[in-house]
C-alpha cells in the first residue's frame, strides 16, 4: 500500500487534502504530521481521525529525529505546514523563518536519506510580490515577495529548487491563488467576514478595499495537489488558480448578502503595511499539461461556505478562543475605534 506523508493536515487546507485523498485513493496510507499551533487544530479532522488509513502524528516539522522517524517507508510527501498569515508574519516574522524555511530543509534532508518518489512543495502566489491592474503571473515570473511571510515561503521554494537540482531529490512546486472554503481560520479575510457578519460584529477592511485578489475553492486546490503529484514534472513549478478575481470590497459585499447581514457592518480601517495590489495567477500550465482545471464557481462557492460556516457555530466557538481574540485585539481594536464606514 503506498505511503504518503502530509504535514500540516490539521491546517485549513490540510484538513480538506486529507479527506480528499481518503476519499478518492483507497489504496493511499496517509500519515499527517501537524504540530496544532493556532491555526492547526483536532477540529478539523474529527470526521477522520478513526479512518483506518489516517494516521494523525502531533509533531512539530523541525524535529528532524520525528520527520526522520516517520518518513521511513514513505513513497510521497505533500508538505502544506507553514505559518501563514501576512499580518503575523508582519507582528513577528521568527516563527516564519523556523517553520517555513528550517522546517522545510529539515523535511528536505529527510526526504532524501529515505528516497522519497515524489515531494510535493505546496507555496503561495505572494512569492510573486504585487500586480497592477492588469496582467497575470506565470511561473516564469521573477519571485519578489514584499511580506515576511512571502518572503519565508520563497526561500522554502529555492531550497526545495536546490534539493532537486543538487541532490535530484523529485520535488514539484505548486503556487496557489487564495483559498477559500470549510474549515479556514478565521484570521483570514472570508471566514472573519463570515464569522463577524453572522455575529453582528464590525467588519474590518483594509485602506479602500481595492487590492484584488484570485480565488479557488480548496476543493479544487486539492484536485490540483494531487494532479501536479501525479503528472508534474520534477523541478518544476506550477500555477494552480481559478479565473475568479474580485477586489476586498466587493467580495465583503458579496458576503454580506449571502449571510443576510447590512454593510453597514464594515469599517475601513488603516492599511497593511507593505500591502500588495493585486494577485493574478495563469495556471494554462497546470491546465494543459495536467487535465486539471477548477470546477467550483465563485458565487457557489461563497454560498457553500457560508452555509458552513452558518451550520458550525461550535467550530467557530473553538478557534475564536482566547488567543484569537487577543491577537483580534491588538491587531483590530484600535484601528476599527478610529474606522470609518463604508457606507
Amino acid at each position: 500500500m503506498p505511503k504518503y506523508l502530509l504535514t500540516g493536515g490539521a491546517g485549513f487546507i490540510g484538513s480538506n487534502l486529507v479527506r480528499h485523498i481518503l476519499a478518492t485513493r483507497p489504496d493511499v496510507e496517509l500519515v499527517n504530521l501537524d504540530a496544532l499551533t493556532y491555526a492547526g487544530s483536532l477540529a478539523n479532522l474529527q470526521d477522520v481521525l478513526s479512518h483506518p488509513r489516517h494516521h494523525f502524528i502531533h509533531g512539530d516539522i523541525t524535529d528532524r529525529a520525528l520527520v526522520r522517524q516517520w518518513l521511513a517507508g514513505v513513497d510521497c510527501v505533500l508538505h502544506l505546514a507553514a505559518e501563514s498569515h501576512v499580518d503575523r508574519s508582519i507582528l513577528d516574522a521568527s516563527a516564519f523563518i523556523r517553520t517555513n524555511v528550517e522546517g522545510t530543509q529539515i523535511l528536505l534532508d529527510a526526504a532524501r536519506e529515505v528516497r522519497v518518489r515524489r515531494f510535493l512543495h505546496v507555496s503561495t502566489d505572494e512569492v510573486y510580490g504585487s500586480l497592477g491592474a492588469e496582467g497575470r503571473f506565470t511561473e516564469s515570473t521573477p519571485l519578489a515577495p514584499n511580506s515576511p511571510y512571502a518572503a519565508s515561503k520563497a526561500a522554502a521554494e529555492l531550497l526545495a529548487r536546490a534539493a532537486f537540482h543538487t541532490h535530484g531529490l523529485p520535488v514539484l512546486i505548486t503556487r496557489c491563488g487564495n483559498n477559500y472554503g470549510p474549515h479556514q481560520h478565521p484570521e483570514k479575510f472570508i471566514p472573519l467576514v463570515i464569522s463577524n457578519a453572522l455575529s453582528g460584529q464590525a467588519i474590518p477592511v483594509y485602506g479602500t478595499g481595492a487590492n484584488v485578489r484570485n480565488w479557488i475553492h480548496v476543493h479544487d486546490h486539492a484536485a490540483g495537489l494531487l494532479a501536479v503529484l501525479d503528472h508534474g514534472e520534477p523541478g518544476m513549478a506550477y500555477n494552480l488558480s481559478s479565473d475568479d478575481e474580485l477586489d476586498n470590497l466587493t467580495l465583503a459585499r458579496k458576503l454580506l448578502s449571502i449571510a443576510g447581514a447590512p454593510e453597514s457592518l464594515l469599517r475601513f480601517v488603516p492599511d497593511r503595511p507593505g500591502h500588495d495590489f493585486r494577485y493574478s495567477l495563469d495556471s494554462s500550465l497546470a491546465r494543459t499539461r495536467l487535465s486539471w482545471s477548477p470546477r467550483i464557481a465563485l458565487a457557489e462557492g461563497l454560498e457553500s461556505t457560508v452555509a458552513w460556516y452558518r451550520d458550525h457555530s461550535e467550530w467557530i466557538r473553538q478557534v475564536r478562543n482566547p488567543e484569537f481574540n487577543r491577537y483580534y485585539q491588538s491587531q483590530y481594536a484600535s484601528r476599527l475605534e478610529h474606522a470609518a464606514k463604508t457606507v
